[in-house]
């Protein structure tokens, strides 16, 4: 058989623009697959290919045009903003369309039901896609229709179905397809378009990142992941320093095994040093763990460089100007240092060390973006995760130290809170185990974890990774950080934005800083 026989055999398919002698084409797909919704009128769709010719494309096999999508470039605002389908389309004419948009939003796809199963869905995203990194837009952002929805809506709300689907217990033809052309759910939007009775007026808010987003000459690129390591440390009578700073080293060595970004220690981690001690009074002891500064600031110092991981050590009683402060170090694998102060002392903490309070929030920059550190009784002030976040930490460290379940679930139950209220990540790092015959620190009870936000494109019950209770071991998990943004714009609710700040703000003044959250 030469080449010329195997011409019978082709079929040319081809992925291009619309143009104006597509219209009766574009309506007669748009007719067969859309059944109760309008169609665009030949106005609206010349209107289409003035304001923004390249992003109407169409599949044609053999000639005749069976696919088409439309599309128009919006700014982030108004893609987070409250919207339907008439409001983003400009009702179908995009005259909305700025070509300074960041994302492109994609108004609609359709494939003639004769050609349904070619993929031809999928070519149409990718030439989307093709079309965000050759105008270096930061992603698509779409409506997507939920067609099945229809069928089970007497016993279902659209949330629910969409969590069907996702798990694969239900199927949807249009959300399936969207989400193996890898867009994440943001949220559902109720009311979206009236008209689609398939999905009952529902859609689905969904983004798709470009992953080769360069942002402009100047701006500042955080990281896309981090990936921690949450150690949750076994307290037990040590002989010596070194016999601390071994096991301390054990778990950096592993953090870096696994290429953590950070690894995290629980508070008051030098305490177990309490058992090479001979003081009787818990004041005395408690001020006699500042000796222990230096050796502990040069051993995670020297650790973080040699295992390249920044480190969080945990929190350590330091004596400055005379008073205790309870202090977190960050320890970064660069080489520098920052601290954090405990502001909230508790009641034991004062009793039975007389232990003082920090002043300020601080927020550190890393390779991995910025992260604040808020050790344990401070997480339990919503206040200062708001600071935190306002200065722009997408993660928040919790060295916590707590000795009975209670105290531990007022530290994770409030943790998983800050994640909610700020779009933020919350790993928190407790101790277990136990220091017999230490006045103080005699027992620990511990379930460190990592905590999201709860919403459809974050783990279930918004919790990353935990630990098993009062079990040596440790965490390693990847932490998406692209998410934190989209979802405080795009979530199904938006505890950030929708503040009521008419009613209500804090007001941060720490002598150096001042101003208002």
């Amino acid at each position: 058989m030469d080449d010329s026989e195997l011409e019978k055999y082709e079929r040319k398919v081809v992925v291009r623009p619309l143009r104006v002698s597509d219209y009766a084409a574009v309506l007669r797909v748009q007719t067969d697959v859309f059944k109760s919704i309008e169609p665009w009128g030949k106005p609206q769709f010349l209107s289409q290919l003035r304001s923004f010719p390249e992003g109407q494309m169409g599949v044609e096999v053999e000639g005749k045009l069976v696919a088409i999508s439309s599309s128009l470039l919006i700014s982030g605002h108004v893609a987070s903003s409250a919207h339907d389908f008439d409001t983003v389309t400009d009702d179908g004419f995009i005259r909305n369309h700025r070509e300074d948009g960041e994302y492109l939003y994609g108004i609609d796809i359709a494939v003639s039901r004769e050609y349904q199963g070619y993929k031809l869905a999928r070519r149409l995203y990718e030439a989307r896609k093709e079309l965000v990194v050759e105008k270096n837009l930061k992603g698509i952002v779409i409506g997507g229709r939920i067609p099945g929805y229809q069928q089970h809506a007497d016993e279902l709300t659209p949330e629910e179905y969409v969590e069907k689907v996702v798990a694969r217990e239900l199927d949807d033809p249009v959300l399936v397809a969207q989400l193996s052309n890898g867009f994440e759910i943001i949220r559902v939007i109720e009311g979206y378009l009236a008209e689609d009775e398939e999905s009952c007026g529902n859609a689905v808010l969904m983004i798709w990142r470009n992953p080769d987003y360069r942002p402009e000459e100047g701006a500042q690129n955080h990281p896309g992941t981090a990936r921690l390591c949450v150690v949750q440390y076994q307290m037990h009578k040590v002989e010596s320093f070194k016999d601390f700073a071994q096991q301390c080293e054990h778990f950096v060595g592993t953090a870096s095994e696994y290429h953590s970004d950070f690894c995290v220690f629980p508070e008051l981690l030098t305490t177990q040093l309490f058992s090479i001690m001979t003081t009787d009074k818990p004041q005395d002891a408690a001020r006699a763990l500042d000796q222990f500064t230096e050796p502990y600031l040069e051993m995670f110092a020297e650790l973080a460089i040699r295992y390249n991981v920044n480190i969080v050590g945990g929190s350590h009683l330091a004596i400055e100007d005379d008073r205790l402060y309870n202090i977190a170090y960050l320890f970064r694998r660069d080489g520098t240092l920052e601290k954090q102060y405990k502001l909230h002392i508790t009641p034991s903490e004062v009793k039975w060390w007389g232990v003082s309070g920090g002043e300020k929030v601080h927020v550190f920059d890393t390779d991995r973006g910025k992260i604040a550190i808020l050790i344990c009784y401070d997480i339990e002030f919503p206040e200062l995760a708001r600071i935190a976040a306002d200065k722009g930490a997408n993660i928040i460290f919790v060295p916590y130290n707590t000795d009975m379940r209670s105290g531990h679930l007022r530290v994770s139950y409030c943790a998983h809170a800050r994640a909610i209220e700020n779009h933020v990540y919350v790993a928190v790092a407790g101790a277990c185990g136990n220091l017999p015959y230490v006045s103080t620190a005699e027992i620990h009870y511990a379930q460190s974890g990592i905590y999201t936000p709860s919403d459809i494109s974050f783990d279930r019950e918004g919790i990353a990774a935990e630990c098993t209770p009062n079990a040596e071991m440790v965490l390693i998990h990847d932490l998406d950080l692209d998410k934190l943004p989209h979802h405080k714009h795009f979530g199904t609710v938006r505890n950030w934005i929708d503040r009521r700040k008419d009613l209500y703000t804090i007001q941060y003044d720490d002598g150096t800083e001042k101003f208002t959250v």
